[in-house]
């Protein structure tokens, strides 16, 4: 069971806890805590580029694969709404039996938050946004990782800052100067807000993967955002799973379950208009998160061919992204 890190940080900023973790028989990897410096800003805080964030400490835990290269790619992990458990652990196995690191990022707990499937109004999507940008800095100074071969993927709200983190204009608000990620993956991802400049995206290639029966988060508002992209030439597709609901590839979620209070934005259009204030798109009336258009009631389930199918695809485009760069 993957440990919660960030409620021990307290007099640690400087720590690096390393550990060694079985992952099989045949290999291991190394597992290191690191502190981070962030803020937690809300999201016109960050589209205006405020500096009146709060500040926050939050952490990641990093496992390095037990391999002989100096240097290894990393993927950071950006998690969904439920938080660090299982779900991203099984994927950092998987990128570390490929010789991958992987950066498990917790923004919740240094911020006293569990879950926010019921309650939106804990911690904005941008300050994860921002917290990824965070983790990027510290991994391209890391003396094990290769600052060019840094990915990043994400799931569901953790899917928005993965697909979101490649937008030019968010990259010079809070992202690292002169660097950023070699590859966007996201799952199941939030695309229902059209931002000012949102087809100015990173040239690097941008992968999505999203179930047709999602109840939770719209595909089509990610069909038309990786249309306008494609359109304007960007490396983006967007994979669609018939059949698969939300969090498709979560292993844990063997039996269908029904969050009756669980909050969702499918039914929301938005706009952001003028900068950092945001627009109900059928109204034309400022949103909130008290506008009607949010909704309760959703569901999530493993899909087993779109958790293996989605796997594979993501392994073999790391595999090709890294060895080309």
């Amino acid at each position: 069971m993957l440990k919660r890190w960030t409620t021990h940080l307290a007099g640690v900023l400087a720590a690096i806890i390393t550990v060694s973790s079985s992952l099989s028989v045949a290999q291991t990897s190394t597992m290191q805590l690191y502190p981070l410096q962030t803020v937690a800003v809300t999201s016109e805080q960050f589209l205006t580029g405020s500096k009146d964030g709060k500040p926050a400490v939050i952490a990641g835990e990093l496992r390095i694969p037990a391999i002989a290269a100096e240097r290894v790619p990393a993927v950071v992990i950006v998690h969904g709404g439920v938080g660090v458990g299982d779900h991203e652990d099984n994927w950092a196995r998987e990128f570390n039996k490929m010789g991958i690191a992987a950066f498990i990022l917790d923004s919740f707990t240094g911020r006293n938050v569990s879950d926010t499937r019921a309650n939106l109004t804990q911690i904005s999507s941008f300050a994860t946004l921002g917290d990824s940008y965070r983790a990027l800095e510290l991994l391209s100074k890391h003396p094990r990782i290769d600052p060019l071969k840094i990915a990043i993927i994400g799931f569901s709200r953790g899917a928005f800052a993965s697909l979101y983190a490649s937008s030019r204009r968010f990259q010079t608000l809070s992202g690292p100067t002169g660097m950023e990620f070699a590859a966007y993956i996201a799952f199941y991802t939030p695309c229902g807000t059209t931002y000012i400049d949102d087809e100015n995206v990173s040239d690097k290639p941008i992968r999505l993967f999203h179930g047709t029966l999602d109840d939770w988060v719209s595909v089509d508002a990610c069909r038309q955002y990786v249309s306008r992209l494609q359109k304007g030439g960007k490396d983006v597709t967007l994979t669609e799973y018939a059949d698969a609901y939300h969090r498709f590839d979560d292993l844990e979620l063997q039996t269908k379950i029904f969050l009756p209070q669980g909050q969702t934005f499918r039914n929301c259009m938005l706009t952001e208009s003028p900068i950092g204030k945001l627009l109900n798109q059928k109204t034309g009336l400022p949103f909130t998160l008290s506008d009607p258009c949010l909704e309760r009631g959703v569901t999530a389930v493993l899909n087993t061919n779109a958790q293996v199918e989605s796997m594979r695809a993501v392994k073999e485009f790391l595999a090709r992204t890294f060895s080309s760069n």
